[in-house]
């Protein structure tokens, strides 16, 4: 059996190329499975930016100079070694821009964890792999693995840091006001998915006003989603209320804007998160200049360690239900401002790479690769 998959060159993320081989021989408790669907978007360029600082390169390792990014989607066990793990399930995850993938595969109670020596170092919920049929978040209509596939994870993330920011980081325990204090978060990338469910989130809480920040060609798209306050272009960060307390949120990692609105909101800004990088081609936010900024010095944000914090305090039943009702909403919702764009087999893969990279993708579309079709 052949397979295609996707490489990205780790230094130049621009150069791609698709490598295909003959599949190998399981080993001991492996699975292999087809990959039905997988979302591109500009997270998948945030991974790849970061690749060496979260160690998302050794998700699925190949040798040098190229990598493979993750993508979140869907996949079919087509073949086992494992006792435990049926062919024909049916798996959410992360997996290679790839045809198939092989897991090294440990059962759990809602489908299977990789254990492949490369990954003992990753978060919990990078190495999960959740069964349809145990999956509580499953969305069964006809669109819905295609909209989780591109909202799910992302969609999470920000809800994970709306959560953040409503008990200061655990500081309500010791009498900080939810947002630190502030009466405004700022948005920086609010076009993203990311920040839109973000601030959706934000809105439906209700105790900050909310204020997306984008480029001039998305900032129509950004106000009919109506889940701003107001929203700035750019080159408007002066427009920004600066005399009351702001927190923000930063998914573009542009180091220019975000020194702009450190600069132009100075002691006013009582906490900067910083979650994304959707401007890729921007030079990074570097730490030595951050820490420069008036200010507070911008906090990397880490969806893993906030979704640790959220079960050690609700539970896991809780946590889940709560994650689960959340998506299920915005899921929804996103079928008024996002349409689905289908590409097909590895062309389809590398120039869903390519779009995303360059920044061609509108906001309101997403793109699903089905990489065996």
């Amino acid at each position: 059996m052949m397979e295609h998959t996707l490489h990205v060159e780790r230094k130049v993320i621009g150069n791609t190329r698709t490598v295909e081989m003959a599949g190998q021989p399981l080993g001991e408790n492996q699975v292999r499975l087809r990959v039905d669907r997988f979302a591109v978007t500009a997270n998948n360029i945030t991974y790849a930016v970061f690749g060496d600082l979260l160690s998302y390169w050794n998700f699925f390792p190949v040798e040098l100079p190229f990598g493979q990014v993750p993508a979140m989607g869907w996949a079919e066990v087509v073949e086992s070694n494992n006792p435990d793990i049926a062919i024909g399930g049916r798996y959410y995850g992360w997996f290679p821009m790839a045809s198939t993938a092989v897991f090294t595969a440990t059962a759990v109670i809602d489908g299977f964890r990789d254990d492949g020596s490369h990954r003992h170092q990753h978060a919990p919920v990078y190495r999960s792999y959740v069964e349809t049929k145990r999956d509580g978040m499953y969305d069964a209509a006809d669109d819905g693995e295609d909209r989780q596939a591109l909202l799910r994870g992302l969609f999470l993330t920000g809800y994970l840091a709306e959560e953040f920011f409503a008990d200061s980081g655990g500081g309500t325990d010791n009498g900080t006001a939810a947002y630190f204090g502030a009466k405004q978060v700022v948005v920086l990338s609010a076009s993203s998915k990311t920040a839109i469910g973000f601030a959706q989130r934000a809105a439906e809480r209700n105790v900050v006003d909310v204020v997306g920040v984008t480029s001039a060609g998305n900032a129509d798209f950004v106000r009919s989603i109506g889940c701003y306050d107001k929203v700035v272009i750019y080159d408007e960060v002066a427009d920004i209320d600066a005399s009351m307390a702001t927190v923000s949120i930063d998914m573009a990692g542009n180091p220019t804007v975000l020194g702009a609105v450190h600069t132009h909101l100075g002691n006013q800004l009582k906490y900067s998160m910083a979650v994304g990088r959707s401007h890729h081609d921007a030079p990074g936010v570097d730490a030595a200049a951050s820490a420069q900024l008036p200010g507070p010095p911008p906090q990397l944000f880490f969806a893993p360690s906030e979704a640790g914090r959220r079960l050690e305090l609700w539970g896991r039943e809780a946590y889940q239900q709560r994650c689960a009702d959340a998506l299920a909403a915005f899921v929804e919702g996103s079928r008024a401002w996002l349409s689905t764009d289908h590409r097909f087999g590895p062309d389809g893969a590398a120039a869903a790479w390519a779009d995303a990279y360059d920044g061609s993708m509108a906001p309101s579309v997403g793109v699903v690769v089905l990489p065996n079709a």
